[in-house]
């Protein structure tokens, strides 16, 4: 058992993650009538438990990764070390806005008619502004225990950095235990994303068998200016953000970050599952350990560029559709707004994609349509959800880097 497990780590994660997507979409193929049939739809959904059995995985322990590792990260923190979490938020919030701002742009040059046919959601998005900020603050004080258990990120971080400063005048030993507790929990993950190869092998399978292409075909469109938004950022605004902090070639750094961290938040959709990911990729770039150690965690949770995108690029659609004018002036508004809501977004059900309601009501947009837009949204989600991740979960590596002098330093 231990050389299959050694000969499966020498094939490669990624190699074995492009293997099961093959596979994937082959299996799933042959179980969809539509595409080639004649396998039983049951071995598809048979085949499907791997994927849900991933996801679940994925779902329980980032929480508790997330939780630990902010502990752990403030409570070791020493006075008088330098730190530069500052300058990495500011590198997080420009970042998230100037996404925003470029999907307001995207959709005035390819406005996009969606085709409102989809179904019911179940979740109830926010009606206001106000009550966005009313939940997150509220969700910042709820039960830590419960916070875990229902994956509300904003109440992990703050009772996890509450706890970290009340730790800081602890024991040694009380120290060294909450840091060994934060490698067995990232070892945990890591296990965990190495069975993404069969996770994806099962969720590409029965989403090729139940839907087939036709539904992601149909919506083509919005993709392209979803997708392309994204990698627009990824390799012209975060560049040109790191080449105006750090005043060097950015792309080694661009590259090294969508190659190491990208590729595999693309195929776990969590930023907070891929966390072990980016401290490990920190510590290869020679960073501060009291910087990434806070900067990253946290970056799971509020640099959400991917987030601000979809809000901005689905309303806009939405408006285009039912043919309302939409002024520069107004789409900046919505820029500003989806800055601050995306933050937040990692701590609700279904994301980024339940705060457009909130984001059409500007525009005046009947709740009745803004929820077929949600419903979309969940149809695309499949790669509009894997780009989104790989986008915020790189960029966390990225800016963290950029603030860094002792990268800057390192690679003059």
């Amino acid at each position: 058992m231990l050389k299959l497990i050694q000969a499966y780590q020498r094939v490669g994660l990624v190699p074995l993650i492009v293997i099961g997507l093959i596979l994937g979409i082959l299996v799933g193929s042959l179980a969809n009538p539509t595409i080639i049939g004649g396998l039983s739809m049951s071995v598809a959904q048979t085949i499907s438990i791997l994927g849900a059995l991933f996801v679940g995985a994925l779902k329980a322990i980032a929480p508790l990764l997330v939780f630990i590792l902010i502990i752990a990260a403030i409570s070791q923190h020493k006075s008088g070390t330098q730190v530069n979490v500052r300058s990495t938020l500011v590198l997080y919030m420009a970042g998230t806005f100037l996404a925003a701002l470029t999907a307001v742009v995207a959709s005035f040059l390819f406005p996009t008619e969606l085709i409102l046919k989809a179904g019911e959601v179940s979740q109830t998005p926010p009606s206001s502004l106000a009550e966005v900020i009313k939940v997150l603050l509220t969700n910042m004080v709820e039960n830590p225990i419960k916070s875990i258990v229902n994956a509300n990120y904003m109440g992990v971080l703050s009772w996890a950095a509450i706890l970290g400063f009340a730790l800081r005048h602890a024991s040694d030993n009380t120290k060294q235990m909450i840091n060994d507790l934060a490698e067995a929990v990232s070892s945990v993950v890591k296990w965990v994303i190495w069975f993404a190869p069969l996770g994806v092998f099962g969720l590409v399978t029965q989403t090729i068998a139940e839907t087939g292409l036709s539904v992601l075909l149909s919506y083509a469109r919005l993709l392209a200016v979803l997708v392309g938004s994204m990698v627009f950022i990824a390799l012209v605004v975060n560049p040109l953000i790191v080449f105006v902090k750090t005043r060097k070639n950015p792309y080694p750094l661009v590259f090294t970050c969508l190659k190491e961290s990208g590729i595999t938040a693309f195929f776990t959709r969590s930023s907070a599952a891929n966390i072990p990911v980016n401290l490990n990729l920190a510590h290869k770039l020679g960073l501060h350990e009291d910087t990434y150690s806070i900067t990253i965690p946290l970056g799971a949770t509020i640099n959400m560029a991917g987030a601000a995108i979809t809000i901005n690029v689905m309303t806009l659609a939405a408006a285009h559709t039912l043919g309302i004018h939409v002024d520069f002036g107004s789409a900046l508004l919505l820029a500003v707004v989806s800055t601050l809501a995306a933050a937040g977004a990692s701590g609700v059900a279904g994301g980024s994609l339940l705060l457009i309601p909130l984001a059409c009501s500007f525009f005046n947009i009947p709740d009745t349509i803004a929820m077929q837009v949600v419903a979309i949204g969940f149809i695309i989600g499949v790669v509009q959800d894997s780009v989104e991740t790989a986008l915020n979960s790189s960029t966390d590596v990225l800016f963290t880097a950029a603030a860094d002098p002792k990268y800057a330093a390192y690679h003059r």
